[in-house]
């Protein structure tokens, strides 16, 4: 790859398209991050539209477009297409080149990617039944409680103790707040028991042998999430640094790859 070469990758989830583009040195030149809106093809074109912008490129600069996400194939101008596991594995391993285990906590769902120390992707695990113990979820029990998603982590860290939340549900789960805050539970602690869900499901899903390495919009926005993990499972727990970039990027790194 040359120095001049520049890649894109874009991953158009259910809640938002991310793009990165990177360069010779495979560092991120620019990147966007916006809700997807109705539509896939519009949210990829106004999303890569701003990257270039910053990085004052126009679409004929790039060599090669992956995308990736649950829109992947509504991107016209994209190169070729690789799934989410395959990117976010890439982005990661990229970061961490050794044995990981690579967790991605979705907007709609949940994977948990075992990762050799070559990159090659072992073994993974989905949570296709439900949107519990997802982004989704935490956004919707927040809503019910008039709680923004951006304050969910400050919260967490001010509760004096955490709220056992017992269903997995998000109905029960919406029933269950209430019963709490009837009991006299505070804002946070019922917070820090939401947060707490979420880990437990993660646990459930699938053992998280050696370093785990976690990605996705949730934690980057919340990683007291990972604070939480890692007192689970008594190992390290990293952050992946630009961990809502992480399927872009990945996607950007397997487009350079293709040469």
């Amino acid at each position: 790859m040359t120095p001049e070469a520049v890649y894109g990758g874009i991953d158009i989830g259910a809640s938002a398209t991310k793009v990165a583009l990177v360069g010779g040195g495979r560092k991120i030149l620019a990147s966007d991050v916006r809700k997807t809106g109705v539509s896939f093809e519009a949210s990829a074109a106004d999303a890569m539209g701003a990257a270039l912008a910053l990085a004052g490129l126009r679409m004929e600069g790039l060599r090669r477009v992956v995308a990736t996400g649950y829109g992947r194939h509504n991107v016209d101008f994209a190169h070729a297409t690789r799934t989410e596991i395959a990117c976010h594995a890439r982005a990661a391993h990229f970061h961490f080149p050794r044995r990981i285990t690579v967790v991605d906590v979705g907007g709609q769902d949940n994977k948990i990617i075992h990762v050799s120390a070559q990159g090659r992707r072992d073994s993974f695990k989905m949570n296709r039944k439900c949107a519990a113990g997802t982004g989704a979820f935490l956004e919707e029990v927040a809503q019910r409680m008039d709680v923004p998603l951006e304050r969910i982590d400050e919260l967490a860290r001010r509760a004096s103790h955490t709220v056992h939340m017992g269903s997995y549900c998000t109905v029960f789960t919406k029933t269950e707040i209430l019963a709490h805050m009837r009991a006299g539970e505070k804002v946070p602690e019922i917070v820090a028991g939401l947060v707490e869900s979420v880990v437990k499901r993660i646990v459930e899903m699938d053992p998280l042998a050696g370093e785990v390495v976690l990605t996705g919009g949730v934690v980057a926005h919340i990683p007291m999430l990972g604070e939480m993990l890692g007192r689970h499972v008594h190992h390290p727990v990293h952050i992946l640094p630009d961990a809502q970039l992480a399927g872009a990027f990945g996607a950007a790194l397997l487009a350079a790859e293709m040469e």
